[in-house]
């Protein structure tokens, strides 16, 4: 809408008559239009709006959706697997849930979490990855935190503290850049 907008103002000589040219396919419709078989992630649907999975469930079952502007019918070639994520912030509707396979991911152990900060930082000594899973392990198990720190967390407190040129074999007692960790103010306060 707003880049048809835009061209019929700005737009020299355009013809904006034609809604089809304006429409984008996301990332659902563009499964559903490809050629062939494809994976469809759907990331942290509990997150979404509260309708978002019910308002799913149509096209989910039926394989295709109708673009209302233009009445075609997009209609999948080939079932796309769909995988979607939740963080279990919010309780999912029974009728979505009913059609789905359930998977639960275990939080990294401290040998898988080495593996996995070694991925993003190769150059990482041994003693350092001891002393930053320590330090955040440690957090983890720190009593009514509201949010505990992540994988993502991890990683990216271990580059600010090399961007900032802090040694990291040393990182003990306190714990630098402790906002990279944990996101809430009552859990710094509760650390700190």
């Amino acid at each position: 809408t707003v880049a048809r907008l835009h061209d019929s103002r700005f737009g020299d000589q355009v013809d904006v008559r034609d809604i089809a040219k304006y429409i984008k396919l996301g990332p659902l419709g563009s499964a559903l239009d490809a050629p062939s078989r494809v994976v469809l992630l759907i990331d942290e649907i509990d997150k979404a709006d509260l309708e978002f999975p019910n308002d799913l469930l149509h096209e989910l079952d039926t394989m295709k959706f109708r673009i209302d502007e233009t009445g075609k019918e997009i209609a999948a070639k080939e079932r796309p697997i769909v995988i979607i994520t939740s963080n279990n912030e919010k309780e999912l509707p029974d009728a979505f849930l009913r059609r789905c396979v359930f998977h639960y991911i275990q939080f990294p152990n401290r040998d898988l979490m080495a593996d996995i900060v070694r991925v993003h930082h190769p150059d990482i000594s041994d003693r350092v990855l001891d002393n930053a899973l320590e330090g955040f392990f440690g957090l983890r198990a720190t009593p009514k935190l509201r949010k505990k720190p992540s994988t993502s967390e991890l990683i990216d407190w271990i580059m600010a503290l090399k961007k900032a040129g802090v040694d990291l074999a040393r990182v003990g007692g306190g714990i630098p850049f402790l906002g990279t960790l944990l996101k809430t103010e009552q859990d710094v306060d509760l650390v700190g």
